[in-house]
């Protein structure tokens, strides 16, 4: 490849590619021929592919016509054909008839179709001359030289090609100037520049040949502006014509729309220059545009190079349009439509939009590629599609670089900061579809939080390159980075975490509900001695922990407390329903009505007349839920025997126990919650100072205050009803409703200390071993609160003397044995004695004298000892005492001796027993 020797092919920048065309010639020795150049004209017959034949033709023609004194601008070579050309020369009629057809076709265009003046549809001349053209059709018409046909013809078109649109007299005729019949001559020569070899190469004669062609300006309406004009879009026709594989031609065309901007500028400018400019280059821009909209596509990592002059192109002719050509606001609406050139003329907004859609058309190809073609940038997302975003998210990141390092440099000579704009792009592309994707996630999982995690790396990292790309702007980026739509992947983490917690808790109290419908306090089994919905609860609550913390987050540290608070609920509502099963005061017996005991009774006389060692004649009082009532002994046998626990207590005892299984698996909970949320597992940073093995820390579980007060609230409940209810009903008919009824010596405690023993055993077997302890304590309370209801509200059935004292304090001592540690029971020594302590202070009541309790009565009682009238008996306090005024009262109601009679009838006017 050498250097161009045209001075047009040096200007351009283009090269030579091969020797000038010769033409071979006779010479003077025999045998020999020897080459010459060929001349420009005989190169432009060959580029247009005219026969020797047809030149001939030409030739002589164009002879005969300037024989005549005709200069060539008022000659109308169709015409000068017709008339000198005759069928002889033609091989046959046909031909002639179809070349005639020709010339008589470029005459119409030229004078009718697309005159340079324009002219009247009912002009005589026009009409004549269609009416010839019409009878061609058929037949050739006559040209001789006498011809009427051929005169009429010729008078047709004389008068129509010196037409002046103002009636002054012109001196050059008009038929083949007029647009676009002009632009398709000219651009027909024009074409001939380029190599019939090689349609890349434009011939080194080109400048002759371009000579040759200036000759027809004058006939076909042409100037240096327009020529330039045709050039240009000539060598950009050709660029693209053949596959655009020479660059070459492109930068030619680039050069010469600096001589085109030039022209534009101009104020001597025609209305035919500029409907010609602005057609031609609103194709060249459209073409530049279509390839620049999605220059990712259209200029691969390996081609460029010739994205900056495809770029220049589009730019160029977007300023020659929209500055320097002075087109009416209708036709600049209408080229704007037509060829889609963009509002604003600025380069900057122009190189931006390039950017913005070619950016969009990657990262649209990017996930069709991974998920299936879609019609549009709103891509569907499938129903699982983590393994779809993850691989986007990685192809996107090597998007942002090749943008970045192949197309923004070329880019950065027209927009300050292309790496931005194209960053922004991406971002907005990839929050669309993650978008899509979180509002398609019915759960948070390990899959799903890589993929945010994913997006939120790919977003600080774009967010890194704008800052990067944008120093050297005004604003230093700011204005780009508020387009930018944040990801909040950790705000979205947290919905997403909070909502998965609302959906397990909203699965608990489910479970809780269902539990207060249809639990009926069954064990589950033997080693499982608690209700089965408990069991479920708290499999729900340590299943709902422990994925919790196998959701790989930073996020969720922040929502430990919400989940414990949410589980803790639930364990309060579930506790509150397990006590919610009755108060003990509904197992107490009422109180009976205070009097003085009478040893005159017929009640009591009939009473030890009956009474037999085995008391087979005793009467029992059967407690009820409510209330006690009066039985015979003989309907409680009646009842086989039923000295047992009740149904309802055995369900207290599931009660019981379940509770104390739920503080159990609660505690459990709480100590995976403060170790994994202290970093006990997971890819968190160790705990340990030193960055060795984490170490697992021993800390107190905080996090379910609320439910451990209300499960410990409910086990005393539980307890205490279920105590009640064992000695107050389940051995009422042993121990309340018997003990010492009609007399002391004839009904001790040993058959009550038989039941009890008994029922002990059962709670013992049924209660878990956290539950017996409290269990049995209770139960000793309610027993020692049974035996005082016994000494002090035993009705008219029980008296007392001093002498049962020691009776009395041998009973209870053997009631003690059963609880204290050292003998039979579950309960320590020094709690039996302290919970003791009362009861046997009473108990010494009744071995004072009357005398005694008379005086201390009346010492407590004020104005007991100074009263003249009755006065109202000692209110009770709720708490049997040694202390107490109403104890001691009650004592004295009790006593069978006339001291103790006088006094309660004197002072409180007590009623005898019947």
């Amino acid at each position: 490849m050498t250097g161009a020797s045209s001075r047009i092919k040096r200007a351009l920048g283009l090269r030579t590619r091969r020797a000038a065309p010769m033409r071979p010639m006779a010479s003077p020795v025999v045998g020999k021929t020897r080459q010459r150049p060929m001349t420009s004209a005989e190169i432009m017959r060959q580029q247009m592919g005219v026969t020797e034949h047809s030149d001939n033709r030409m030739r002589k023609t164009l002879v005969r016509t300037s024989q005549m004194g005709r200069r060539a601008e008022t000659m109308i070579l169709p015409l000068e054909l017709l008339r000198q050309l005759k069928p002889s020369e033609f091989s046959d009629m046909h031909d002639y008839h179809l070349w005639q057809r020709r010339q008589l076709k470029i005459l119409e265009a030229g004078l009718i179709l697309y005159p340079l003046v324009t002219l009247d549809r009912m002009n005589s001349a026009a009409l004549r001359f269609r009416e010839i053209m019409r009878s061609s059709e058929i037949r050739p018409i006559d040209t001789s030289k006498n011809s009427e046909s051929m005169r009429t013809l010729g008078n047709c078109v004389i008068a129509l090609a010196w037409r002046n649109p103002n009636g002054t007299p012109i001196e050059v005729c008009h038929w083949a100037d007029g647009y676009p019949l002009n632009m398709h001559i000219y651009l027909c020569l024009l074409r001939t520049i380029f190599d019939l070899r090689d349609e890349t190469v434009v011939l080194d004669e080109v400048d002759e040949l371009l000579e040759l062609m200036k000759k027809t300006w004058n006939t076909l309406g042409i100037n240096r502006m327009i020529h330039n004009v045709c050039f240009t879009w000539v060598l950009f026709e050709q660029y693209v014509v053949t596959g655009q594989v020479e660059p070459d031609l492109l930068c030619a065309t680039l050069a010469m729309l600096v001589d085109v901007g030039n022209d534009a500028k101009r104020l001597d400018r025609e209305p035919g220059y500029v409907r010609v400019l602005s057609a031609t280059l609103a194709s060249m821009q459209e073409w530049a545009e279509t390839k620049l909209l999605d220059y990712h596509e259209s200029f691969e990592k390996g081609a460029t190079g010739m994205m900056e002059v495809v770029l220049s192109l589009a730019l160029s002719s977007a300023k020659i349009l929209t500055e320097d050509v002075s087109i009416a606001g209708s036709a600049a609406a209408l080229v704007e439509l037509e060829y889609g050139t963009l509002r604003n003329s600025l380069p900057r907004n122009r190189v931006d939009q390039y950017i913005r859609s070619s950016v969009k058309s990657a990262f649209t190809k990017i996930y069709e590629n991974g998920n299936g073609i879609i019609d549009s940038m709103v891509v569907e997302v499938e129903e699982d599609p983590c393994d779809t975003l993850m691989n986007l998210a990685k192809q996107t990141e090597n998007l942002a670089i090749v943008e970045k390092e192949i197309y923004s440099p070329i880019v950065k000579k027209w927009h300050t900061c292309p790496t931005a704009v194209a960053m922004v792009t991406i971002h907005g592309c990839f929050g669309i579809v993650l978008k899509q994707y979180v509002g398609r996630m019915s759960r948070l999982t390990n899959e799903s939080v890589r993929v945010l995690q994913a997006a939120s790396k790919l977003e600080k990292l774009l967010v890194q390159m704008i800052t990067d790309d944008s120093t050297s702007s005004e604003d230093g980026g700011k204005g780009v980075l508020r387009e930018m739509i944040p990801y909040e992947v950790e705000s979205i983490t947290l919905n997403l975490m909070k909502v998965w917690i609302d959906d397990r808790l909203r699965i608990g109290r489910e479970r809780v509900n269902r539990a207060k419908e249809t639990e009926s306090w069954n064990p589950k089994s033997k080693a499982e001695p608690y209700a089965q919905s408990a069991v479920d609860l708290m499999r729900l609550a340590k299943v709902t922990v422990d994925e919790f913390f196998e959701i790989q987050v930073a996020a969720r540290e922040k929502l430990v407390q919400d989940l414990a608070d949410g589980i803790d609920g639930l364990i309060q509502d579930y506790a509150a329903f397990v006590a919610s099963c009755g108060t003990k005061q509904s197992y107490v017996p009422e109180l009976p009505p205070l009097t003085r005991c009478n040893q005159d009774s017929k009640l009591l006389q009939l009473w030890k007349k009956a009474a037999q060692p085995c008391q087979s004649g005793m009467d029992t009082v059967e407690q009820s839920a409510d209330k006690p009532r009066l039985v015979t002994s003989k309907s409680a046998r009646a009842k086989g025997e039923s000295h047992h626990t009740s149904r309802g207590t055995q369900r207290l005892y599931v009660r019981l126990n379940t509770l104390h299984y739920l503080h159990s698996s609660l505690h459990s909970v709480d100590k995976s919650l403060s170790f994994f949320s202290r970093g006990g597992r997971g890819h968190g940073p160790s705990p340990s100072p030193h960055g060795g093995l984490a170490r697992r820390r021993t800390v107190a579980p905080t996090h379910f205050d609320h439910a451990r007060a209300t499960l410990h609230s409910s086990i005393v409940h539980v307890s205490e009803l279920a105590a009640y209810r064992l000695v107050f009903l389940d051995s009422a008919h042993s121990f309340y409703d018997t003990l010492y009824v009609g007399s002391v010596v004839e009904a001790r405690i040993r058959s009550t200390l038989h039941t009890l023993k008994r029922n002990l055993t059962l709670l013992v077997g049924m209660l878990t071993d956290r539950a017996q302890p409290l269990a049995v304590r209770e139960v000793m309370k309610a027993s020692f609160e049974a035996f005082l209801m016994v000494l002090l509200a035993g009705g008219s059935w029980r008296a007392f003397t001093r002498a049962d004292h020691v009776m009395v304090v041998e009973d209870f001592a053997s009631l003690k044995r059963i609880f204290c540690s050292a003998g039979e029971g579950l309960v320590a020594e020094e709690v039996v004695e302290r919970e003791a302590a009362v009861v046997e202070e009473v108990v010494e009541l009744m071995a004072l004298p009357a005398e005694k309790l008379v005086e201390e009565l009346s010492m407590m009682a004020t104005g007991l000892s100074s009263a003249k009238v009755p006065v109202s008996p000692p209110p009770m306090t709720g708490r049997w005492s040694r202390t107490d005024p109403n104890t001691i009262l009650r004592v004295l109601c009790h006593r069978d001796e006339e001291v103790a009679n006088r006094f309660l009838k004197r002072t409180f006017e007590l009623p005898k027993r019947r």
